[in-house]
């Protein structure tokens, strides 16, 4: 018995589909993922064991083989929870149709069968859209954030008993205790809002300083770099925190590489909106290598992506290691972060304003009580 469907996962800030195929053979009951799974990947049939147990389904007692393509791939996570389980259940003939080779399914798995949200969705539904999928079934913590990708219709499953029993019916699909509870969104009754944040700070707030405030405003104009040089006390983070509110709006493009990059590092606050704010990010003076520019086995953007189309602020400069200062280099020329591993090289978009502050050290303070400045 043989079934196939078709799960996501995040490859440096974009979404890649994965063939999830599923064989059910005589045999011992023993089951096995291949495919260049991590260690919650191989867990997930653990996860996928109990909730189709718990769900009153039948789990197969034979010798189940689930591969993930494209096999050079590596996948992490556990998006791939509810595809594994509706491949187990196609292939033993426990699915009804709701599963169609343009539907992509992704989400996590709890013991008792209960859908949880993963990061990354906008980016993996923004992937299916572009490669022709008309579905995407997801967690209902997810269905917002999926939304802002029109052109695709998104299905919420709450449970995974509810995807097993559904069965196509009008504009609701599946009814379980007299419930709806998987609704296609159609998208043409999306609304999609800017994120409406307020702001917590204003460049009008500033008094005096007005040639800091000429050289910020010029600066803002054309993304220049800067570094502001004075004694503690004057001001120099405060006009830097309110350096984005006088740069100009993001673009639609913008905008969604930005949520893109929040989404796959998880911290998109607002799931149902795009960050129209451009970010600040003020890293600490300790903070790693890895951790400004992204890292570790499978990379996640680090705080020079997270200022994508924004500021990213050092704060007392001369206290950053030179390595880390080091590793800024590409991103200042060539607004891109590549990180190469021994599988795959990934890469992150860092287009960034770089604003840096520092106290006069004792040569500055001689050379400016000079003259030397003027």
């Amino acid at each position: 018995m043989f079934g196939k469907v078709y799960s996501a996962c995040i490859h440096g800030i974009e979404g890649q589909m994965i063939e999830v195929e599923v064989d059910i053979s005589n045999g011992l009951p023993q089951t096995a993922i291949v495919g260049l799974p991590d260690s919650a990947v191989r867990e997930s049939m653990e996860r996928v064991r109990a909730a189709i147990k718990n769900c009153g389904l039948t789990f197969p007692l034979a010798r189940v083989t689930v591969n993930l393509a494209p096999a050079d791939v590596r996948k992490e996570g556990a998006s791939f929870d509810l595809a594994i389980a509706a491949g187990i259940l196609a292939a033993s003939g426990q699915l009804s149709d709701i599963v169609t080779p343009f539907t992509l399914l992704v989400g996590e798995l709890s013991l008792e069968g209960k859908l949880r949200p993963v990061p990354g969705i906008l980016s993996m539904v923004h992937g299916a859209k572009l490669k022709g999928f008309e579905k995407v079934i997801v967690a209902a913590e997810n269905v917002k954030e999926a939304e802002l990708i029109n052109g695709i219709t998104v299905i919420a499953v709450s449970h995974l008993s509810d995807l097993a029993q559904a069965q196509p019916k009008s504009d609701t699909i599946g009814t379980v205790r007299d419930t709806p509870v998987v609704k296609p969104i159609h998208a043409e009754d999306r609304t999609v809002h800017a994120a409406e944040e307020d702001n917590a700070v204003d460049y009008a707030d500033v008094s005096g300083q007005l040639h800091v405030k000429r050289a910020l405003m010029i600066a803002a104009a054309g993304m220049h770099n800067m570094i502001m040089i004075g004694p503690p006390g004057t001001g120099k983070t405060m006009l830097a925190r309110r350096l984005p509110t006088i740069m100009p709006d993001m673009s639609d493009t913008e905008a969604l590489e930005v949520t893109k990059i929040y989404s796959v590092a998880g911290k998109l606050s607002d799931r149902g909106s795009f960050i129209r704010k451009r970010p600040f990010r003020s890293p600490h003076h300790t903070v790693s290598a890895g951790g400004l520019i992204g890292g570790g086995s499978i990379p996640k953007p680090g705080e020079a992506s997270l200022a994508h189309c924004g500021v990213l602020f050092l704060d007392e400069l001369p206290e950053f290691t030179r390595t880390v200062l080091e590793v800024l280099r590409q991103p200042l020329e060539d607004r891109h972060v590549t990180i190469g591993r021994a599988r795959a090289v990934y890469g992150f978009p860092s287009r960034f304003m770089l604003v840096a502050s520092m106290n006069p050290c004792e040569f500055t303070h001689v050379y400016t009580t000079n003259g030397y400045d003027n």
